[in-house]
């Protein structure tokens, strides 16, 4: 058996934990193991590497003491979706074209029998269209934003959580001593479990997600009556997707081949509440710091387990599945499913009905 690791999308803390324990596990095994550069790119574009080669040999060597360190070895990227590949015309226009055929031969010139791919919703979904193209596939669900459906927990989600809690927590003590609005935006484009979570834990006052629309006016009366007992301030978590009632994601641009860029939510929650309170408002905005760092022991260990149950899946014959943590099991859900549907904030769920018991505002 010659196996690919391939990691795609957004990085995560824990995907070098999952292409050690996937590589670990089947090199005892006795089979070959590869890694693609940069999601499909190594197999799709060679030529775009000096040395000319686009996919590594994976063995003891190249996976010693990486368990622990954040991002990929392996590289990734969330453009160049072969499924929607985009392709300049002669008149300088763009389009975008399916490859996935085409790539699928690519996996069969290149001697690979099964595909191990690490990915959020968008990565998965690719996934799930070369095993309907007959490519030997097993997929690892990789999302910080924890909003990919048939799991209960993705890697890389608890680190996400821990450095923006302890973030919050800083920003109280500057919130405190000058009597401000603060502002935290940190990642969410669909789904608000960092925000929800890690708004919780740190004990802001507002918490504002993609699931629930809000209007400011319910935000800036928490203050006001927080002001009345003489509490001046107000810390105040916003996921970059969450939207104002009956308005629309602040979008900051699109490159071609990605998804629309989102943000500067942070920005206009902060000038609003300034102007319906009279405070001094201020915005951090977390972004990509979310994603960086050494992950934490949970992220770690289900990053392992998850490569271990791939390897373990290809062995078992299993095809077109993600492995999923359904506790206090591993098991297998069919990529089909995986990607049906994403997994969301119920806003009547008891997560965010006990933040409200706590008095914590969302806006609606």
């Amino acid at each position: 058996m010659r196996i690919a690791i391939s990691t795609g999308g957004g990085d995560a803390p824990g995907l070098n934990a999952v292409i050690r324990a996937a590589t670990l596990s089947a090199l005892r095994r006795g089979w070959e193991v590869v890694g693609i550069r940069d999601g499909f790119t190594g197999l799709m574009s060679p030529e775009k590497y000096p040395d000319g080669d686009g996919v590594i040999t994976m063995d003891l060597n190249r996976v010693r003491g990486i368990g622990h360190l954040g991002g990929t070895i392996l590289g990734s990227t969330n453009i160049g979706n072969p499924s929607e590949y985009p392709q300049q015309q002669p008149d300088g226009t763009w389009i975008n074209v399916d490859r996935i055929e085409e790539l699928v031969g690519m996996f069969g010139s290149a001697g690979i029998d099964a595909l191990v791919t690490i990915g959020g919703d968008g990565s998965l979904s690719i996934a799930r269209r070369l095993a309907e193209a007959g490519l030997s596939v097993v997929g690892v669900p990789k999302t910080i934003d924890n909003d990919l459906d048939n799991t209960s927990a993705t890697f890389g989600f608890d680190t996400a959580v821990q450095f923006a809690t302890d973030c919050i927590d800083r920003v109280f003590s500057t919130a405190t001593s000058h009597s401000r609005i603060m502002v935290v935006e940190v990642m969410g484009r669909y789904a608000g479990w960092i925000a929800l979570h890690s708004g919780i834990a740190a004990a802001a006052h507002a918490i504002l997600i993609p699931e629930i629309p809000f209007d400011l006016h319910n935000v800036a009366e928490m203050i006001g009556r927080r002001s009345a007992r003489q509490a001046n301030f107000a810390v105040v978590v916003v996921a970059e997707g969450a939207m104002p009632r009956g308005g629309a994601r602040a979008v900051t641009g699109k490159a071609i081949g990605q998804a629309e860029r989102l943000g500067g939510i942070g920005e206009r929650v902060a000038a609003e509440l300034a102007l319906l309170t009279g405070k001094e408002a201020r915005t951090v905005v977390l972004g990509h710091l979310l994603r960086g760092g050494n992950p934490t022991a949970f992220d770690r260990l289900l990053g392992t387990r998850f490569g271990a149950a791939a390897v373990r899946a290809l062995e078992a014959g299993h095809d077109g599945v993600m492995v999923a943590l359904n506790p206090p099991v591993v098991d297998y859900v069919p990529l089909a499913e995986a990607t049906a549907q994403m997994r969301v904030v119920d806003p009547n769920g008891d997560t965010v009905v006990s933040a409200k018991d706590l008095g914590i505002s969302f806006g609606d």
